[in-house]
């Protein structure tokens, strides 16, 4: 690439930038009303009178200012701007785009309120006095991007006088990140914290804090050796020192980093570009750990490392390289857990928590989500992933539940969590939206062990759903697919389980059983001109046929396919097939989880344009599986016409079926034929039919077509960033689910949950 060219790729990046900070509003940032005002009422609970009463509960009780403010939920981030990451000191005002960024990733990683307070004040003494004024509206303060050794003052005084939480970011986040880059990196090199040697560059906020945390993790202080631009810091030396670079003082001779790094087990770079070199490296220790962190540019470059040292256990500041130290692993998280508690402080019990949970996290299998926001990187714990990814939505769950623990066992908790199982639980549910609804399905699906088989078994998504259904239920599952497929997907994918030792598989080219199989279909099939050759051929090529005869002859409960291909293909094979015994396929329902509720679509598959009866038979699937999930049904029958005005074909199959209904008496509420938004806004509704037999809004709208259900359905997937559950095939007494391509790891553990419900459970 010319100069020229990369000139203009630099041009296209900084103006794309500008324009991200810029529309379609100013700045990354919004406050936003949690509460209506719509009215007078609203004004007068909101303002006066009715604020007075909150205000007078806090007086009386400082404690209830996080019932009934956001104080409990909000931290400020303060900055002077005196050093800047990458770009020094820039002062308070240009610091501002990087405070809201900050802001920013509070918020989506940890949901945690977040104003940015940027202040002209180069004393530390009298900015820890402007911070410490701040106390009453804040849960929490995390100061950012001030000076070294300005930053040591302002958080000393600051954690000396307020009562809340105070957690220096460029320090402690830093220490947390290496400390849990490091435990791991011992673990792949087979070497202990205690009998290593370190040498680190860099004698700033972040150095010492990361020096201070290795030596609490185990690390011995006279295996440390501090180098800066004077080189050794050692005892005697005048030279740009500071109280924290003595505590490290080595020795009390000059020398150089190239002098002291012979031996070093580990590195810990955080100064500038080059300052490492690959002659340096060449004098550590066997399997070196190098930890080059500075930004942009690195001490040393991964393959100058690899150069000299290949089997090196390497960790940069960077996103392009592997094992990226990122604070964004912890600090979201750790004040999460901190807040949660109303912890009056950030400890090293709760620091040391936090590592823990970060370095566990990434030995543990990685996470479906995680694997697909960072596509094509091999995930799995070994020498380039020593540390979760930033998208890996078990963070939040696994780092401030282990961080409030600690606050609790550590006596700085003033609002201790009674059962933390429930406030993990409630934390994973905040980032994998069905977990809370799907609770009851998991439940009983736990109660029994039963065997599912999934058609497209070397699918990724399938790989992953079925570790995860080994891990988190009592379910067996079947993979349809070839072995040495199946092997290598999984070791691409860092998944622990094997087909024919953790997994069982059937082999579509060549299993034993095949026989058996194409012989079984042909005798079902036989008169609907099915020869034996075809049988055969189908028993070698289709998967969900084969997947369908397993559950037909009893090796398995239930099937799952559908993750290619197109749904009324795969429905052909389960009617040939299982649509017996009085079983037949009756609707698609799919379950949407919105950020107000869920809400159940149907038939969003099946019968293109339903019957009177089949559409009956469909609100009868739909409230027997609504029940299934702990929830009252709750039953729209949705068309154009409002409660008879109109008289065409969807209108009169719907007063027909309704007609159905009312015949059989069911123990569950509907309503029809009616608009959606009668169906959910009660008020709309009594206008128009004052005696509806429904009251509140509808959980579960029934469509005349399946275009008006899956139109509905896709809409509140783009629009409405709604999450699917389902589909699920109603009528087939749960011997088959055929989900969508569209569907996630998460979504097939999901449906697999509900297929293992034995039908017991759900009448």
């Amino acid at each position: 690439m010319d100069e020229q060219a990369k000139g203009d790729g630099r041009d296209n990046a900084r103006q794309a930038a500008l324009d991200y900070h810029e529309f379609p509003k100013p700045g990354k940032l919004e406050i936003r009303a949690t509460k209506p005002l719509a009215n007078g009422r609203d004004l007068s609970r909101a303002y006066s009178p009715g604020v007075a009463e909150a205000c007078l509960e806090i007086k009386a009780d400082p404690a209830t200012a996080s019932r009934y403010t956001a104080r409990g939920n909000l931290v400020a981030v303060v900055s002077n701007g005196t050093a800047v990451l990458g770009l020094g000191n820039i002062g308070a005002l240009a610091s501002k785009p990087v405070m809201e960024g900050k802001a920013v990733l509070f918020k989506k990683f940890a949901n945690i309120d977040c104003f940015d307070i940027e202040l002209n004040e180069p004393d530390p003494v009298k900015l820890a006095e402007i911070v410490c004024a701040l106390e009453p509206t804040f849960g929490a303060i995390n100061l950012e991007d001030i000076k070294a050794p300005d930053c040591f003052i302002v958080e000393k005084l600051c954690r000396e006088r307020m009562n809340i939480p105070v957690f220096h970011d460029d320090q402690h986040g830093t220490a947390i990140v290496v400390g849990a880059a490091a435990t791991n990196a011992l673990l792949v090199a087979g070497k202990r914290f205690q009998d290593i040697k370190v040498v680190s560059t860099g004698g700033g906020a972040a150095g010492i804090a990361c020096l201070n945390m290795l030596l609490n993790l185990g690390v011995k202080r006279e295996n440390v050796w501090l180098c800066d631009l004077a080189g050794l810091v050692y005892e005697g030396r005048h030279d740009q020192m500071t109280a924290q670079k003595e505590a490290y003082a080595q020795g009390t001779t000059p020398a150089t980093l190239d002098e002291v790094i012979a031996g070093a087990d580990l590195f810990l770079g955080l100064s500038g570009p080059g300052v490492l070199t690959p002659a340096m490296v060449a004098k550590m220790a066997p399997r070196p750990i190098v930890f080059a962190l500075a930004n942009p540019t690195p001490e040393i470059l991964p393959d100058q490392v690899r150069s000299v040292a290949p089997d090196a256990i390497i960790a940069t500041g960077r996103s392009d390289f592997p094992n990226q130290v990122n604070n964004v692993l912890c600090f979201p998280f750790i004040f999460r857990g901190a807040l949660d508690v109303g912890a009056t402080e950030i400890n090293k019990k709760m620091e040391l928590a936090c590592i823990e949970g970060i370095a566990a996290l990434a030995r543990a299998t990685t996470s479906a989500e995680a694997a697909a926001a960072y596509s094509g990187e091999k995930l799995s714990f070994g020498a380039d992933y020593l540390i979760p990814k930033p998208f890996d939505p078990r963070l939040i769950g696994v780092v401030a539940t282990a961080v409030a623990k600690a606050a609790m066992e550590s006596g700085v908790a003033t609002r201790p969590i009674e059962d933390i199982d429930a406030y993990k639980r409630k934390l994973d549910g905040s980032v994998f939206k069905s977990a809370l609804i799907m609770r009851p399905v998991f439940e009983a699906s736990r109660a029994a062990s039963r065997t599912i088989v999934f058609a497209e078994g070397e699918d990724e998504r399938v790989l992953r759903a079925a570790h995860a259904m080994m891990e988190e239920t009592n379910d067996i599952p079947v993979l349809i697919g070839r072995p040495e497929v199946v092997e290598m997907r999984c070791e691409r994918a860092g998944l622990p389980i094997r087909p024919g030792q953790d997994v069982h598989l059937v082999n579509p080219e060549n299993d034993p059983r095949y026989r058996d199989y194409w012989g079984t279909y042909h005798d079902l099939m036989a008169r609907r001109g099915v020869s034996p050759d075809i049988a055969r051929a189908v028993m070698r090529t289709n998967t969900t046929a084969i997947g369908a005869i397993m559950v037909h002859r009893g090796e398995a409960d239930s099937l799952i396919c559908g993750t290619f291909g197109q749904y009324h293909w795969h429905l052909n094979y389960i009617r040939q097939v299982l649509a017996r015994g009085g079983l037949h396929p009756v609707g698609a329902l799919s379950l949407m989880i919105l950020e107000d509720g869920p809400l159940f679509i149907a038939d969003t598959q099946v019968n293109p344009e339903p019957t009177p009866q089949q559409i009956m038979e469909t609100v009868i699937g739909a409230a027997r599986h609504v029940r299934r999930f702990g929830l009252v049904p709750k039953i729209a029958l949705c068309t154009q016409s409002q409660f008879g005005n109109m008289d065409n074909s969807a209108a009169q199959r719907m007063r027909a079926a309704l007609e159905l209904l009312d015949a059989r008496e069911p123990d569950f509420c509907y309503e029809g034929e009616m608009n959606v938004d009668s169906a959910l806004d009660q008020s709309l509704r009594d206008r128009l039919l004052p005696n509806s037999r429904m009251e509140g809004a509808a959980n579960v709208l029934v469509f005349a077509s399946t275009d008006a259900a899956a139109a509905s359905r896709n809409i509140l997937k783009m629009k409405a960033n709604g999450l699917e559950v389902g589909p699920i095939l109603m009528g087939m007494g749960n011997k088959a689910h055929i989900v969508t391509p569209a569907i996630t790891a998460r979504g097939l553990l999901n449906i697999s949950a509900l297929a293992g419900t034995p039908v017991t459970h759900y009448g």
